[in-house]
């Protein structure tokens, strides 16, 4: 199989290739809901690819038929070694709405594509219970990790969501009532577009809907109790929320920690020396398309702050065990590196420095006097901001209270030209 890029041209004419492959947006009212042009491709193609469900909507089809593969690169590399010769895919609703066809785009240039895509499952949702869905956080569980949806239980937020299968909708009941959302409404919309559509809705705290349709979408109403487990949308979560054997960046100079190295969307951070991971953890809230590659040495920490990560929703938080610097080798370049533990060794930010892209930030925080001096001479060879910060906390003091003085922080911020 030979792969191309978007920019790919024809050998034999050198423009673009003309249109072979067609993405047919295909829902549960079958052919009866495809526009003329999309039948019309439908029964011109020579192959259709589809799951066996897609496949029965849309009989009867006199072309050659697959039903896609496990797994389905399998089937992406039947498409694209079919270059040229008139073939359909068909998926559910939108294909490029969490679908194949986002994932064929990259592996075919659009301008061999010709998709007809139907209303999509969050669309569907919306019109049924009759909410603007740009005010809808709209997120797909199937094939995903449940906890994904926990930075969107906000209050008073609406949330709809993709299923994986029919258990789908009371495993987010459980996850809303643990968590002080229980009061929430929750509605599992069934085979929504066809004649087998069917809406019910319960509190999540009383949810005991059985024989859900495995096609299913979640629309869910957000009931927040006065002690419910909220993700805040600002950094510094409660030191209580990560557990932790001692080395953890505590709230408040984690979320000067977070302002320093500035995430922006879809930028990865090498979090060294993890720890509890909450650093590494914040910066995947920050924006769902955040990755963090947390390095950690000791496993019961790296178990730890997985632990922590599946508790607040940060699915994008990957672990890699072993000491820094050697266990930097191989990792994809970083967009920014947080250096908590192992601070003090020159060879850590040499190889760290050298992997970061352009214009990417180091942070380091230093809490000795060795790794102030080290930070010094980097200062005195790279530039960037120096500064140093001082934390009291209210504490008993016997029957009274008075200032705990935590230990400075000495922070160095520097931007790879």
């Amino acid at each position: 199989m030979t792969l191309f890029s978007p920019n790919s041209e024809s050998k034999s004419s050198g423009s673009a290739t003309r249109p072979w492959l067609t993405i047919i947006g295909i829902g549960e009212d079958g052919r009866a809901g495809l526009s003329t042009a999309a039948l019309a491709a439908l029964d011109e193609a020579e192959f259709v690819i589809g799951g066996a469900r897609h496949l029965d909507l849309a009989a009867p089809l006199s072309a050659r038929t697959l039903t896609w593969p496990s797994p389905f690169s399998v089937g992406y590399a039947t498409v694209v070694d079919r270059r040229g010769q008139p073939t359909c895919v068909l998926a559910t609703g939108d294909p490029f709405h969490y679908g194949v066809g986002a994932e064929l785009a990259h592996l075919i240039p659009a301008a061999e594509i010709v998709s007809f895509p139907q209303p999509s499952a969050f669309s569907l949702a919306a019109a049924r219970m009759g909410w603007s869905l740009p005010d809808c956080d709209c997120v797909s569980l199937h094939g995903r990790a449940l906890e994904r949806i926990i930075p969107q239980l906000q209050p008073g937020a609406r949330i709809i969501a993709l299923s994986w299968d029919g258990s789908t909708p009371g495993e987010i009941a459980e996850l809303l009532t643990r968590r002080g959302f229980g009061a929430s409404s929750i509605t599992v919309l069934e085979a929504m577009g066809g004649p087998r559509a069917t809406t019910r809705s319960r509190a999540a705290a009383d949810f005991d809907i059985a024989g859900i349709d495995p096609l299913n979408t979640v629309a869910i109403d957000i009931v927040a109790a006065t002690d419910a487990r909220i993700v805040s949308l600002a950094p510094g979560l409660p030191d209580t929320w990560f557990e932790n054997d001692g080395q953890l960046t505590k709230a408040e100079i984690r979320a000067l920690t977070l302002a320093a190295l500035a995430p922006k969307a879809g930028e990865l951070l090498w979090d060294i020396g993890a720890g509890a991971g909450s650093v590494g953890i914040e910066w995947c809230l920050r924006h769902p398309r955040n990755r963090c590659i947390g390095i950690e040495e000791k496993q019961e920490r790296v178990e730890r702050a997985q632990h922590n990560a599946t508790e607040l929703g940060a699915t994008a938080m990957e672990f890699r065990i072993g000491h820094a610097p050697k266990a930097l080798l191989d990792l994809p370049s970083p967009d920014a590196v947080f250096i908590g533990g192992g601070g003090s060794e020159p060879s850590v930010f040499d190889a760290a420095w050298a992997s970061l892209k352009p214009g990417g930030r180091i942070v380091i925080n230093a809490v000795t006097i060795e790794t102030e001096i080290l930070l010094g001479t980097l200062h005195a060879r790279h530039g960037g901001v120096m500064r140093r910060f001082s934390l009291s906390r209210l504490d008993r003091v016997g029957g009274m209270h008075g200032w705990r003085t935590a230990m400075p922080v000495t922070q160095w911020v520097v931007t790879k030209p």
